[in-house]
């Protein structure tokens, strides 16, 4: 373990990723700076996933950690595991990236940058906003599928999220945190709306008050459409029973916290 705690720690769930992985990129990333670190949770691959982590996290095993899950349990469950495991190293901030990459990893440090600005913030995410000098490179399908899964989210967390689904978020470190990962997720896929979910639930307030006061989106500088995702348009399909599946164990979780 590091003498000093880690400015960031970065989670990495990967599911069958063996072909995909960009071991250089994650190399060069936990070599370039000594206050970073990577955890890949491998969510019981079938592949060859585990030992193409084994030698990404040999080349710099005091940055590269990797946590293993015997069965397929879920993005949301992989991510959990990954943040509570890197929690014990007490990073600055803590959050989760996508193994394909595309969103580039640079973007960390412009997330924590802005953490850095705004204290305030429990969460600075990344966004999918195709404007000019930010090329994001999507699907039309995809594209338009997503503004229909956000307004969606929009919608039920009742307040205006424009992209909840980009893998590109990074969360403050402290006793919130640890509170708002104590339950597992609901869903599968929809874990990152359940953690606006569960932010815009922790204090006083309206859940579009709570979540323009602890939550920014932040612009991604590029995104490329990578081949080979696991969300497909099953996924959007499943969204209303998925959000109607988070607002029951919101309330349920309310309740609970009442009695107790």
């Amino acid at each position: 373990m590091n003498a000093c705690p880690p400015r960031l720690a970065l989670v990495v769930p990967c599911f069958n990723e063996a072909e995909r992985l960009d071991g250089d990129a994650f190399i060069a990333f936990a070599r370039e700076r000594s206050d970073r670190r990577l955890c890949f949770v491998d969510d019981g691959s079938t592949d060859a996933t585990a030992a193409r982590l084994a030698e990404i996290a040999a080349a710099a095993p005091e940055r590269i950690g990797v946590e293993c899950l015997s069965v397929n349990q879920g993005k949301g469950s992989a991510v959990r595991a990954g943040i509570r495991a890197e929690l014990a190293r007490a990073p600055r901030y803590v959050g989760y990236w996508d193994a394909d990459l595309a969103t580039p990893l640079r973007f960390v440090e412009t997330l924590a940058d802005h953490l850095d600005l705004h204290p305030e913030l429990a969460l600075a995410a990344g966004s999918r906003i195709l404007m000019l000098g930010r090329p994001v490179a999507r699907r039309a399908v995809r594209h338009y599928l997503g503004r229909v899964a956000s307004t969606l989210v929009s919608l039920a967390l009742r307040a205006p999220v424009y992209d909840s689904q980009c893998g590109a978020k990074l969360l403050r470190n402290g006793p919130a945190l640890g509170a708002l990962l104590d339950a597992p997720f609901a869903s599968r896929w929809l874990f990152d709306v359940e953690i606006l979910a569960r932010i815009a639930r922790s204090e006083p307030g309206t859940a579009e008050a709570v979540l323009h006061r602890r939550v920014h989106e932040v612009p991604v500088p590029e995104w490329t459409d990578v081949p080979g995702s696991k969300v497909g348009f099953g996924a959007l399909l499943r969204l209303p029973a998925d959000l109607v599946r988070i607002r029951t164990t919101m309330r349920r979780m309310r309740i609970d916290r009442m009695r107790g």
